[in-house]
């Protein structure tokens, strides 16, 4: 099966690990991501303002290449997929705004595109089952929690394949490669996003009551398939560790973040794939220990 496919900016950059495990795990499963040839920044955001047609031009300039390689695009970044998702909505529901878009970039698109998380296509067309039986090294000795956080669920009309309050969607995938899945509280909560750009101390809040719920409910580690959220539960664990009594703080004495990976790598761990190159020393908090202990490296 192939698809087209936008990788969006920052997993040609700072997630460079969540793309070659992913290109390695779906190939390995029978799902050939096909790179759109020309492609520009999905603009990181939606437009907050829903009368400045200005700021979808990106996205939609996206949609239109991926439309002229076919009737669907994939997109592994939640972040891209929402925003990408959200302006396709806008562009179906608003025939005056597309008229407008379509003068602006000189196009004539109708909306026509179906937009789909990578996760998306691997539970409804390639299947869990699939990846049962591709599985060769199981993730049994791992507990995992996986982590949605808000922008592949909100809004539900919009963007939403999975249950908004109670998703399952990844947890299915980690059980299907053999994991013991953790349901924990704050699974679909924010992580505080680009807040931690302006008030990294709230941030590091967020995400202290995300993994703290994780930990006590007895994660091993965590997953996810957006970057933003990888990198703030990431970077912000490093950052509560150090504080005087985290232990006491964050989950009683001795605690000790959890890794926070890309379900891609844990997916490409299981299918007996070469993980040399999906960047675990770039992580924050340190998965290799708990990946060696659970005999997958």
């Amino acid at each position: 099966m192939q698809v087209s496919y936008f990788p969006g900016c920052t997993l040609k950059t700072k997630a460079t690990g969540f793309e070659t495990s992913l290109m390695a795990a779906t190939a390995a499963l029978g799902l050939e991501l096909a790179e759109l040839p020309d492609w520009n920044c999905c603009g990181a955001t939606f437009p907050l303002l829903a009368d400045n047609a200005l700021d979808l031009a990106g996205p939609a300039r996206i949609l239109v290449d991926a439309r002229k390689q076919g009737e669907r695009v994939a997109v592994a970044c939640t972040t891209c997929y929402n925003v990408l998702r959200r302006t396709n909505h806008i562009l179906r529901a608003d025939p005056a705004l597309r008229d407008k878009l379509n003068f602006f970039i000189e196009a004539d698109y109708t909306g026509d595109l179906e937009v789909l998380d990578v996760l998306q296509i691997l539970r409804d067309d390639i299947g869990f089952d699939v990846v049962r039986r591709a599985t060769v090294k199981p993730l049994a000795a791992l507990k995992v929690a996986a982590y949605y956080g808000c922008m592949v669920l909100r809004p539900p009309r919009e963007v939403a394949y999975d249950d908004p309050e109670q998703p399952h969607a990844l947890d299915d995938l980690m059980a299907a490669a053999g994991a013991q899945t953790v349901r924990y509280p704050h699974q679909g909560e924010c992580c505080g996003a680009y807040l931690a750009i302006k008030s990294p101390e709230t941030t590091a809040e967020m995400v202290r009551t995300i993994t703290h719920a994780a930990r006590l409910n007895g994660a091993d580690v965590i997953v996810t398939n957006c970057p933003v959220c990888q990198f703030n539960l990431d970077k912000q664990q490093q950052a509560l560790s150090r504080r005087p009594g985290a232990a006491r703080s964050q989950a009683g004495p001795g605690a000790k973040p959890l890794p926070v990976l890309y379900y891609t790598q844990l997916l490409g761990l299981a299918l007996g794939l070469d993980p040399s190159a999906y960047g675990f020393e770039k992580h924050y908090v340190d998965p290799r220990p708990a990946l060696v202990n659970a005999g997958l490296m």
